[in-house]
């Protein structure tokens, strides 16, 4: 789950993008710092507190070079507030906001066994029917759940889980 800051920060990045039509250009320059802080010698360089911020601007700044300058005024806030660890979960949910802007819902479907090709077509249209909204799955698989699935699209669950079919049959069996 993102931090309330990864997704405070993505909401005025949605905006700005969504006023300067840009999102693909955000896409591009945030995957391009995400990949930069991946790698632990840069993440260690980042963190380290005897490390002036001046110093990590200057070397992300060489890096991030052919990004939009908004991403790297982002990049610099993120320096300064030592918040670079969240540019991971800022990543995701600002590719999911962009799903969204497109009006395709991202949505995290588990089920006890791997879905086919065909499987994971019914599925689609059956949410798409649900959500009115082009669907991008991501599948999960958990054998705890016993057949059926289990759809989250942000903060909406559809729980069709055989699992759950049971525990409601118990519970009406019980306070009959």
């Amino acid at each position: 789950m993102a931090s309330g800051s990864a997704k405070r920060y993505v909401q005025a990045v949605v905006e700005l993008a969504r006023e300067q039509e840009s999102f693909d250009s955000w896409q591009r320059d945030l995957q391009l710092l995400r990949s930069v802080v991946s790698d632990p010698a840069v993440r260690a360089f980042l963190e380290n507190p005897s490390i002036q911020a001046d110093d990590k601007i200057k070397a992300v700044d060489a890096v991030l070079a052919d990004a939009q300058p908004e991403a790297r005024n982002l990049a610099h806030m993120l320096i300064e507030r030592r918040r670079t660890g969240i540019i991971h979960d800022l990543t995701d949910v600002f590719d999911e906001a962009v799903l969204s802007e497109r009006g395709i819902a991202l949505v995290d479907v588990t089920t006890a066994e791997p879905l086919d090709d065909a499987g994971q077509e019914l599925v689609r249209e059956h949410l798409a029917r649900l959500l009115g909204k082009r669907i991008e799955l991501r599948l999960h698989e958990d054998p705890d759940i016993i057949g059926g699935f289990v759809a989250r699209a942000g903060d909406q669950v559809i729980d069709g889980s055989v699992v759950n079919k049971l525990r409601r049959l118990r519970a009406r069996l019980s306070a009959a």
